[in-house]
Formats: C-alpha cells, sequence, structure tokens
C-alpha cells in the first residue's frame, strides 16, 4: 500500500501542470532585500533595484527601508532604468520588459518572450534581455543574448527588433547599454564595444579579447571593464585605449560615477575599488562584510549603494567616501 501511494503521488506530481513565470506575479517576502538583486538605479532621489523571482524593490530613505513592489511576473529580473522620477522600465528572462508610471511601486508588462518569437522567427520565448536603457520618456534600448537588440520610440508600448543596426555579424551577448555625455555604447562578449553613430551601432575597436560587463563614463573619459579584473581607459572617444592596473583578478561587474565625479569599480569578489584621478588609477576601499557585487549607484543622500548576492547595502557610514 506504501507504494503503490509513494507512486499515485510521484503521479500526481508529474501531472501537475506547467506554470509559466510570466503568468504568476512576484510573491512577497520579508527576505527581499537581503536576498540576491541584480541592479538599481535612481528614480528622482528613491532607488530602485530588481532582482531574481521578479523582485523589485524601492527606497525613500537611502536604503535604510525597502518596500517591495506589486510585479506581474516572477521571472528573473537584470536591469532597471528611469527616464524620470515616475516612468521606468525593467528587464530580464523570459524576454520580459516591464513599465512602471509611478516611480517603481506598481509595474505592467509590456513585453514578454513569447511575443517576441513571433517577431523573430527562430528566436527563443526565455531569450534573456541584460540591460535596458532610456534617453527620455520615449526613446529606449534593450539588448540581451544572441545580439538581441530591442528599440521603442513611444515609450515602450511598441518594441521593435534591431539586431540588423548593430555591428555584431558573430551574433555575440550584449552584456550593456551605458550613456557617455551624449554618447551611447553596448559592450559585450570578446570584447565587443559599439557606439551609436546616429544611424547604427557600429564597432568600436578595444585591446581586449574577453567578455566586456559594462562601460562608465563622462565627456572626455570612457572606462571598460570586464573578466578577471580587466579594465581600460580611453579619452579619445575609443581610439587609444590604457590598461587599468586594478590590482585584483576577480571579474568586475559594476561601476559608477559618485557626486563627486569619482569612478568607482565593484567585483563579483566584492572588490570595491575607487579612482580620484578620473580613472587613471584605483585603490581598494575596505568595506565589510564582503560579497558579490552586481551594481552600485551613489544615491541623493551622498553615500554608495551597492546590490549584489547578499541584498542592498548603503555604505553613507564610510569614511573613505568623504575624505
Amino acid at each position: 500500500m506504501v507504494m503503490l501511494a509513494l507512486v499515485a503521488l510521484q503521479g500526481a506530481a508529474l501531472a501537475a501542470p506547467f506554470t509559466d513565470v510570466l503568468d504568476v506575479p512576484a510573491m512577497p517576502s520579508a527576505l527581499a532585500s537581503s536576498s540576491a538583486l541584480r541592479d538599481v538605479t535612481l528614480a528622482g532621489q528613491r532607488l530602485v533595484a530588481v532582482g531574481p523571482r521578479g523582485h523589485i524593490l524601492y527606497s525613500d530613505d537611502h536604503g535604510g527601508h525597502w518596500q517591495q513592489a506589486q510585479v506581474p511576473v516572477s521571472a528573473d529580473l537584470n536591469a532597471v532604468s528611469f527616464a524620470t522620477p515616475e516612468l521606468g522600465w525593467a528587464v530580464g528572462h523570459d524576454g520580459v520588459v516591464l513599465h512602471s508610471r509611478d516611480g517603481g511601486m506598481h509595474w505592467q508588462k509590456q513585453l514578454d518572450g513569447r511575443v517576441l518569437a513571433e517577431q523573430l522567427p527562430g528566436a527563443d520565448t526565455d531569450n534573456a534581455l541584460l540591460d535596458v536603457w532610456f534617453g527620455d520618456a520615449r526613446t529606449g534600448y534593450a539588448v540581451g543574448v544572441f545580439n538581441l537588440l530591442l528599440r521603442t520610440t513611444d515609450g515602450g508600448k511598441h518594441w521593435q527588433p534591431w539586431l540588423d543596426h548593430s555591428d555584431n555579424p558573430q551574433g555575440l551577448h550584449l552584456t550593456s547599454l551605458a550613456a557617455v555625455g551624449d554618447e551611447l555604447f553596448i559592450t559585450g562578449e570578446q570584447g565587443l564595444l559599439l557606439k551609436w553613430d546616429g544611424k547604427r551601432f557600429a564597432r568600436v575597436g578595444t585591446p581586449y579579447a574577453g567578455t566586456l560587463f559594462g562601460a562608465v563614463g563622462k565627456p572626455g573619459v570612457l572606462l571598460i571593464y570586464g573578466l578577471r579584473g580587466h579594465a581600460y581607459r580611453s579619452t579619445d572617444g575609443g581610439q587609444q585605449w590604457q590598461l587599468i592596473d586594478t590590482g585584483i583578478n576577480a571579474s568586475l561587474t559594476a561601476a559608477g560615477i559618485d557626486r563627486d565625479g569619482q569612478f568607482w569599480l565593484a567585483s563579483q569578489a566584492g572588490d570595491l575599488l575607487l579612482s580620484r584621478d578620473d580613472g587613471a588609477s584605483f585603490s581598494p576601499v575596505p568595506h565589510s562584510p564582503r560579497s558579490p557585487v552586481t551594481a552600485l549607484v551613489s544615491d541623493a543622500g551622498n553615500g554608495l549603494v551597492l546590490v549584489g548576492e547578499r541584498g542592498t547595502r548603503n555604505l553613507a557610514g564610510n569614511p573613505t567616501l568623504h575624505p
């Protein structure tokens, strides 16, 4: 009888219907702010962070306390961007694009992999979008695996596949979008760096053959960073590059510029590096506890907010930030 009961239970489990994460809202979790997160940004003075299982959090006290947003999917989210304090977009796995009109408290789905597969014959429904960027309330881009590039000019009501607008015939993964002054860059695998030239994303030569996880800069200075502590600096728009001695071997996974104009880099091993000379050199910043960092932002309270595998941290109390 016991064996028959076990067989019956196994059969019931096998017969359980598949539940698509695109159809299941994110579950509330009291541990969301101490669980893995992938990106963080500012919506005005509000902090908004995104992560696995559809988690989106927001904070109005510089990261002291976080509230969980209402999200219609439980897909893993990778990136978030706000064009105004109210209008934001988040992207992630399963080709999902979400939109908020109230500063990140509530979200609606604009696109998912099922719709995208209809627009791109042969595309997988679970293709991941890895980053999103909006220059204003209407024009935005999203990038992802296998040269996945999307563009909208109406605030995300319609997204157009733009794969033929990138100089990436190998179909390499596109890892990030970065605005530097009036210029827009895309990073990718095998040292890929693309720059918007008004018509398409054209290739910019780099001295690196590994994966680039991102770019950061300000007018006159551009940094790119990636695997095994590699980072490079250019002061002429990418025509020439100088290798930066970061002093670490861990992959660099996050970067930012604080309100004093100083460059920051962070790694998957928890390293935190600061430059006081426009990215020409970096020094380690002691902090504890160390844990993998996936994104950072300088918030309105003049602190540095990190997110990663252990959730959120605000380093406003670190004296190194304000010498």
